[in-house]
């Protein structure tokens, strides 16, 4: 599920000729968000480092919202969503 929603993310961004972008953001979807600070990439992509706060916080919200619609294919109701959700990230944190 983590995958399908990384990949359709990848593919809208794609679609907009942003892959080499989402290529450089994707690593602050991840657990190792912190290697790589805002500033120096930035810096190789010719941004500024408030550009690429608000670029990942955009990924991360659409991510959020595709997750969300993945999970939603597999339950009946709203609730179980956001069951589902909990339950998914009490398990990766572990």
């Amino acid at each position: 599920m983590l995958d399908r929603t990384i990949t359709r993310l990848k593919a809208e961004l794609s679609a907009r000729g942003k892959e080499n972008l989402f290529d450089s953001l994707k690593v602050y979807m991840t657990a190792e968000a912190d290697s790589v600070p805002y500033r120096d990439l930035a810096g190789r992509l010719n941004m500024t480092e408030g550009t690429i706060r608000v670029a990942v916080h955009r990924l991360r919200k659409r991510y959020k919202h595709l997750l969300r619609d993945e999970i939603a294919q597999t339950v009946a109701t709203e609730e179980e969503i956001d069951d589902e959700i909990r339950d998914l990230f009490r398990i990766l944190g572990s």
